[in-house]
């Protein structure tokens, strides 16, 4: 049974207003984002297919592998991408004391202090308030996602996986990809046909600032 929604609900938006879902935008444009990495191969991958269509996304990092692989981290800074928080280890917000989870979180912060924009994305999308309430006291956005690819279930096949973005993306949309080794199969098939449909249609591939 999937636990998980492929398109954010509204009424999720609502009842959670203070994290960003997505963009109300007039243009065509979308928004590209990347959780798990930085790792070789597939990090470097998602980078040669983004510059292939001329598009810009987002990376939430996980602090442990920018810190392992720095040169996949700066080609991802280099060529013109954003970059946000995924905490140090990939913590569960609810599985976690908030102590531990923004001390985490800080950890991570580290390696990206030459950044302008403090972005965070909680892994797995969980989070309590009052972990949330401290970050955005410290001037963090919360940024989640408005559609899923679902590149990390195991049970769909890589055909469902293109299927999630291709009918549920909207101008402004902020679509959730995974730059991993589990992911890697749907995100290497799906990857280049969104990016070449989409830029078919006309819409522009935009990084979170």
């Amino acid at each position: 049974m999937r636990l998980y929604f492929i398109k954010t609900p509204r009424i999720l938006k609502r009842l959670f207003a203070k994290y960003t879902w997505s963009f109300f935008s007039t243009q065509k444009e979308i928004f590209l984002t990347f959780d798990d990495g930085p790792i070789p191969e597939v990090t470097e991958f998602v980078l040669d297919q983004l510059n292939e269509f001329n598009a810009k996304a987002t990376f939430f990092c996980i602090g442990d592998n920018i810190r392992k692989y720095p040169a996949v981290f700066s080609r991802i800074v280099n060529e013109g991408h954003s970059v946000g928080n995924h905490t140090f280890n990939h913590l569960n917000g609810w599985k976690n004391s908030n102590t531990a989870y923004i001390d985490n979180i800080s950890k991570c912060e580290n390696l990206l202090s030459h950044q302008k924009t403090k972005l965070f994305r909680p892994p797995y999308g969980k989070i309590k308030r009052k972990q949330a309430k401290q970050l955005l006291a410290n001037d963090y956005k919360i940024i989640m996602w408005d559609v899923l690819s679902a590149d990390f279930d195991p049970t769909i096949t890589k055909e469902e996986c293109l299927q999630n973005v291709l009918r549920n993306v909207e101008n402004g949309s902020i679509i959730v990809f995974h730059d991993s080794i589990k992911a890697s199969d749907k995100l290497y098939y799906a990857l280049p046909k969104v990016l070449k449909e989409f830029s078919l249609q006309g819409y522009k591939f935009k990084a979170i600032s």
